[in-house]
């Protein structure tokens, strides 16, 4: 399952979510976190004039704030490695995605 996030990707196979960041002139770094290792996950919905956010909440490490501001339009920064900002055609698959990395918190 992959969702087409702003300048990189998440992808989740079930057990491992991977955040693969895609910035200007670097190397894509991913990121991969366990799915049993996520203690929540926060997901805003994009709007048709800002973009939405999938973040993931992991034990010791608190959660990256949203910004506010007509360019951040209340998403966390781009610095955080456990969120990626989603367009509006993104949605869908970002609320399923959060959904089966929901479900499979709760069955390990």
């Amino acid at each position: 399952m992959d969702v087409k996030g702003v300048l990189g990707t998440i992808s989740f196979d079930g057990e491992w979510i991977t955040i693969t960041k895609t910035p200007a002139g670097q190397q894509p770094a991913p990121v991969r976190l366990r799915a049993a290792d996520v203690t929540g996950t926060r997901f805003k919905p994009a709007s048709r004039l800002f973009h939405g956010y999938v973040q993931f909440l992991l034990p010791g490490s608190a959660a990256a704030p949203e910004r506010g501001g007509p360019m951040q339009g209340g998403r966390p920064p781009y610095s955080d490695p456990h969120s990626l900002s989603v367009p509006h055609k993104s949605n869908d698959a970002a609320g399923k995605l959060v959904a089966a990395v929901e479900q499979a918190r709760t069955i390990r």
